[in-house]
């Protein structure tokens, strides 16, 4: 197995352009740039700027198999030790599934390149602020329910209970909490058992195992996360649970990272922007808080 280290000793990170047509490659080089990007790395980006059939804030089927391409390469070089980590850039699902009709977003597409089952994967959503992990990803909200198990809520908070530890934001100690499914977490049963029935039981076995995970109402809990910090990080049963409050307070600067994968993977949190590529627009303070978080994990790992 080759090692994550370059010619002059440095761990190289990969970072895709994402879909070229998009901001991707602008956020990149603004934040190659940037005087805040960690020392002690080598950046290697993959996928192409510009070519034929490639036009910025357009759509097409060639920027769709550029990003794919780039995002399987750097895969491949994070499993044989060729890259020490990758990142991501901004992809749009439009037109990634007229290659891939079965693409449903960027986690299920790398944890498919790993080998593994979609359900591996699990997407969390970080910055100093608010951590959000997701028990499900891209589904509508009927399958989201449908999918939610008590093993599976145990499987998200312990990986996401490691990421905090390993990337310094497990914050004193602090208990993880899980955003309750119905309102009042059903208030008795009166809204629904689904958080009697399936939250609880995981709950009382993580507390079991000491991994303090608290059962709180979802129309408070972000506030107590974010404005009261009694939260390390707060685990939600479906994507939008997570994302809205999450984008609120963190737009500009959040992290999309994938844990459950034998490879490190950091994303930012927003996508194409098309109306404005090509415009010098972008802000890339996501895409830099995406390339420090990966440096962290690589040393914390390597440490």
């Amino acid at each position: 197995m080759r090692t994550s280290r370059s010619k002059n000793n440095l761990p190289t990170i990969a970072i895709t352009l994402g879909d070229p047509a998009g901001i991707g490659p602008e956020v990149v080089a603004k934040t190659l740039r940037d005087s805040r990007l960690p020392k002690g790395f080598r950046f290697e980006v993959l996928g192409e700027k510009s070519g034929k059939g490639i036009a910025l804030g357009k759509l097409s089927k060639t920027s769709a198999r550029a990003f794919a391409e780039s995002a399987e390469e750097a895969a491949k070089g994070c499993l044989s030790g060729q890259y020490a980590a990758m990142v991501t850039g901004p992809v749009h699902k439009e037109s990634l599934s007229q290659i891939s009709l079965d693409f449903i977003g960027q986690t299920e597409f790398l944890a498919r390149a790993c080998g593994l089952p979609d359900e591996a994967a699990v997407m969390v959503l970080t910055d100093p602020k608010l951590t959000v992990a997701l028990c499900t990803n891209h589904c509508s909200l009927a399958d989201a329910i449908s999918r939610l198990t008590p093993e599976r809520i145990i499987y998200v908070a312990k990986i996401t209970r490691k990421f905090l530890l390993q990337s310094g934001r497990a914050g004193s100690g602090r208990a993880m909490a899980f955003a309750a499914i119905n309102p009042h977490m059903g208030e008795a049963g009166l809204f629904g058992d689904e958080d009697f029935r399936i939250v609880q039981p995981a709950v009382e076995k993580l507390n079991k195992e000491k991994i303090p995970l608290v059962h709180a109402p979802a129309d408070t809990v972000f506030y107590y996360a974010v404005q009261k910090k009694a939260f390390a990080a707060v685990i939600c049963a479906y994507h939008d649970q997570g994302l809205i409050p999450f984008k609120l307070v963190a737009f500009e600067t959040g992290v999309n990272v994938t844990l459950g994968l034998p490879i490190i993977r950091t994303s930012p949190d927003h996508g194409t922007a098309l109306e404005i590529a090509g415009k010098n627009k972008a802000n890339h303070h996501s895409m830099l808080a995406a390339v420090q978080l990966a440096c962290r994990l690589v040393r914390a790992k390597s440490g």
